[in-house]
Parts: C-alpha cells; structure tokens; sequence
C-alpha cells in the first residue's frame, strides 16, 4: 500500500541524515542530549508536515518561477509558529536549542521534501511522507543525543545511569564527538546494507 511505503521510506531507504545526508548542522549541533534530539525533530516534523500539506494544497496555484520563494515563505511561517510555541511551553528548551530553531527555514530537508515531493503529489501523501521522514529525523537525533549524553555525562534524558564511579568522555559533548558518533553511525548503517545486499543474492 502506498501510504505505508510513503511513511516507512522515511526510517529505511530516506532517513535523514544517514541516508539522504542531509540536514546535518542542526544533526551534529544541537545533539549534545537526547532531549535537545527529540524537541529539534520534533519541531522539525511540525513544520515539514505543514509546509508539506501546504506546498500540496496549493502546487496547481504557484508559478513555477517563484516556486522556491513561495516555498521558503511558507515553510518561514511555520518555524515562527513552532517557534513561539516552544518559547511558551518548552522555554528551557528553546534557550538550549538557539539559533537552531528559526534555522529551521533553511533546513533542506524541509525545502526538499517541499520541491521533490509535496509539489509533485496530493496532500495525503504529502502529509504522510512529511511525518515520515520527519519522524525518521526526530529518531536520528535522539540516538545520536542519547549516545553523546551517555558516554560524555553519564545520564540519558537528564537522568544519571552509570553511576557515580563512571569516567565520562567530555569529548563526546563538544563538536568532535558529534562527527566522531555519527561518523561511526553511518559506518555501521553501510555495514548492515552491505550484508544485506550480499544475504539478498
């Protein structure tokens, strides 16, 4: 069914950023805890899944010369939206992601789901593979914050789990640890295709 393949794609052959590599500044940036991970992905999935619809309900009406600029515009008013939310709700969290979040509006993945697909097909399927891959984002960052936050503090989601004798690896919180953790995430996601594509035949 695809509906199904439409919202799955964005866990296996579309996951961001190990497969399709994009989306990496806020990827290595903002991933220093897992809960920093899950709020950037998932206002990243508020916007792709609205700018999405958007983009779908309206792709018959936009010229095709300034297609890309009507795209930003849109997808600009939904990161102001998610933005003023999380400065009314999740404030903590909103000062720990910054600069990140209004960055969302270059974000392109967003910008390139709006291009590749939501101009392309109906709202359904649009929505769909917004909340996919957004989805699919949301899980990417919160591994990877959840992997640095445990080997570079000792607690996962805040929460303290190796105990007190534990020797944490401060360079897992700063920038190298993020290239170092997600270098090593695509490494073994290309290992596991690899011996896929060799059970297969």
């Amino acid at each position: 069914m695809r509906i199904i393949r439409e919202f799955t794609k964005g866990f296996t052959t579309e996951l961001t950023p190990f497969r399709l590599v994009l989306g990496l500044c806020p990827t290595l940036a903002v991933t220093t805890q897992a809960d920093n991970g899950l709020g950037m992905g998932l206002a990243t999935t508020f916007v792709l899944v609205c700018s999405n619809v958007l983009v779908s309900l309206l792709r018959h009406i936009i010229p095709q010369k300034v297609r890309i600029a009507c795209f930003i515009v849109m997808i600009a008013t939904f990161v102001v939206a998610v933005e003023l939310l999380m400065q009314a709700f999740f404030y903590p969290l909103y000062q720990r992601l910054g600069i990140f979040v209004p960055l969302i509006v270059v974000n392109c993945i967003i910008l390139g789901r709006a291009e590749a697909f939501a101009s392309k097909n109906p709202v359904m399927y649009s929505a769909v593979d917004g909340l996919g891959i957004g989805l699919g984002f949301t899980l990417s960052l919160t591994v990877l914050g959840g992997i640095r936050e445990l080997l570079g503090t000792g607690a996962l989601f805040g929460h303290p789990l190796l105990g007190a004798s534990f020797e944490p690896f401060g360079f897992m919180i700063k920038a190298p640890g993020a290239f170092v953790t997600l270098g090593i995430l695509l490494f073994l996601m290309n290992l596991l295709t690899s011996l896929g594509r060799k059970r297969a035949h």
